[in-house]
């Protein structure tokens, strides 16, 4: 993390403001620890990402020696520690994006400082997302070893992070808030969002959309969470993906209780608790991973990273434009209870499955494109009387690293 001041030409340019709860180390190049700080501290960093022609979309280019070549590397441009939450305003108005959005991310276990600042400014990059970039890093040991260290690190920063949130949300220059979390991260911003909601009677408004990415969250305590936040939550999307190597060891860990990561959308029971959840699933089982846990898809894959920057960032509905009209289809055949069989068989080559309450209403529509044959096929295996359909709705481990170490409808 040493500051390297400048860049060269063609590279990107990525500013970011941090809060964390980790200890600081006194090390310019290591600036912060796993371990647990007293207070949030704040820092404003810009981080240089290499050109195009030298990089592929997903990808966190290392420096194999330092100082860091921005040619090739990753690297950090500036440092500055902020005072208090009158900087950190003044920060953001200066890089307030156009649309006012603020998009808060928070990683997942196993994660260095730079792990974490590197990454996010990776996903903010390569998405193409306007909104202006802060990110919430928590005492992470980075270490398989650490598990639960890191699980009770969670613990100890959610009114840490609830406080970021709501400041966030009282912020006059702020007008929507997307949180991204991945992996353990989750659990982190699930409890920090119930904590708040309690507290306030209701989540600030201004917090609109939550993505859940490899989310390592029981589902029985979830479902509760969901519960506990009331009906005026944010709009949830979740990625999940069968073969994620890292759930299964926190799965084993965690007695042997299925994670939300993993739900496997073609079961009709959890399919239909999803929907009157209004919770929108995307399934990458199908995408191939970066790294061997298949546990970063949604960082690491261009057509997912893509979609965070298109659609899923802005709070936007995931339509045919975004993921392609068979993928719709076959989404929305997965999505109807009593239909995997024939017309689930649509969506076979589709890499991207998707859960959306909205897509029922969509059904009509996207079958007339496909033509009579297929319209009474689908017909005839997806029976859905137009009386009966719902309005369409609103819809409410190792990242960057080593390994990690019922039906949706339980009760808490």
């Amino acid at each position: 993390m040493t500051p390297i001041g400048g860049t060269v030409p063609g590279a990107s340019t990525v500013a970011m403001l941090v809060a964390t709860t980790r200890a600081g180390s006194g090390d310019i190049g290591q600036p912060y620890s796993g371990e647990r700080g007293e207070a949030v501290e704040l820092d404003a960093v810009e981080v240089s990402i290499p050109p195009e022609r030298n990089r592929t979309i997903g990808e966190v280019q290392w420096p194999k020696k330092l100082p860091p070549d921005p040619e090739t590397d990753f690297a950090t441009l500036t440092t500055r520690n902020l005072e208090g939450r009158s900087e950190a305003s003044s920060w953001f108005k200066t890089q307030r994006a156009s649309n006012g959005r603020l998009l808060v991310f928070v990683h997942g276990f196993n994660n260095r400082y730079e792990d974490a600042v590197y990454r996010f400014a990776q996903i903010t990059h390569d998405s193409g997302t306007g909104a202006t970039p802060l990110l919430f890093t928590w005492p992470s040991r980075g270490s398989v070893f650490a598990y639960g260290y890191d699980k009770e690190s969670t613990n100890y920063s959610r009114s840490a992070l609830e406080a970021v949130l709501a400041a966030a949300a009282d912020e006059s220059a702020v007008d929507e808030v997307t949180v991204l979390a991945h992996s353990m991260g989750t659990w982190l911003t699930v409890e920090a969002l119930r904590q708040l909601a309690i507290r306030e009677g209701r989540i600030p408004r201004k917090i609109s959309n939550v993505i859940l990415a490899a989310p390592d969250l029981d589902i029985d305590v979830f479902r509760q969470q969901l519960a506990d936040m009331g009906p005026d939550r944010p709009k949830f999307t979740i990625f999940v993906s069968r073969d994620d190597r890292a759930l299964s060891v926190s799965r084993r860990i965690s007695g042997n209780i299925d994670r939300l990561g993993q739900v496997d959308i073609e079961d009709p029971a959890i399919r239909s608790q999803l929907e009157q959840e209004g919770i929108t699933v995307l399934d990458l089982s199908k995408l191939q991973g970066g790294d061997r846990l298949n546990h970063s898809k949604f960082s690491e894959s261009p057509e997912v990273v893509r979609l965070l920057g298109d659609r899923l960032i802005a709070g936007q509905t995931i339509t045919d434009q975004d993921i392609g009209l068979g993928a719709e289809l076959g989404a929305t055949a997965l999505s109807i209870t009593n239909t995997v069989g024939s017309a689930a068989g649509v969506a076979v080559s589709v890499p991207i499955s998707i859960v959306d309450p909205s897509t029922r209403d969509n059904l009509d529509a996207q079958v007339d494109r496909f033509g009579e044959n297929l319209n009474s096929s689908l017909r005839g295996a997806v029976p859905v009387p137009r009386s009966r359909r719902a309005p369409r709705a609103d819809p409410a481990c190792a990242s960057g690293g080593s390994a990690c170490g019922p039906a949706l409808g339980s009760g808490g």
